[in-house]
């Protein structure tokens, strides 16, 4: 291994340490707490250092960002494919992705809650791009072609509402198998 190569790799893993210190912090005291100085702290490197990897906390947030959309697609896609049938595949998208938004909370407010430096649609990055196409690829036998977008924009949005009032307690928890009901009656039948 050349110098540049192991300089390369403690980079790297430099990088993701200060991902993942900064996911861990946030998770938890809340993303208030993760500054630089903490982050730093925590980490013991230098502030310049956090600096030479990152321009700031947007941009960290961001980074736990798109690593959490990578982790929701692969919890999404085995979700879908462990499906017997199109409603039940869906069915199993919509619950985890419920629970993976009330398991990682700090990652999932870096996700969809939180200000990134991230473009959502046509530009965004390929994680975005892969969480989004696991809802669409459930969604898609229940819709046309022309609504497909759309449609899995709403149901997205519906799954997303509901995941951030649970999360802050503002809906029943002994409804939530009855929300879920409700979801999928109305993105089967088209009209979701």
């Amino acid at each position: 291994m050349t110098i540049q190569n192991r300089k390369e790799r403690e980079r790297a893993e430099r990088h993701q340490r200060i991902i993942d210190t900064a996911r861990e912090l946030a998770e938890a005291h809340g993303w208030e707490a993760v500054t630089m100085r903490r982050l730093a702290e925590s980490i013991e490197y230098s502030q310049p250092v956090l600096y030479s990897h990152f321009t700031g906390k947007v941009a960290i947030v961001s980074a736990v960002a798109e690593q959490g959309c990578a982790d929701l697609a692969v919890t999404l896609r085995a979700a879908r494919t462990s499906g017997s049938t199109p409603a039940d595949a869906l069915e199993r998208v919509a619950c985890a992705y419920l629970d993976f938004a009330t398991a990682n909370p700090a990652r999932y407010d870096a996700m969809f809650v939180m200000h990134t430096d991230l473009k959502f649609g046509p530009e965004a990055p390929q994680a975005l791009k892969d969480a989004f196409g696991e809802i669409e690829a459930a969604y898609e036998p229940f819709v046309g072609a022309n609504d497909l977008q759309a449609g899995t924009e709403v149901a997205w949005s519906a799954l997303h509402g509901a995941a951030t009032l649970d999360r802050s307690g503002r809906l029943r928890p002994d409804l939530r198998e009855q929300r879920i009901e409700v979801f999928m009656n109305l993105w089967t039948s088209g009209q979701g």
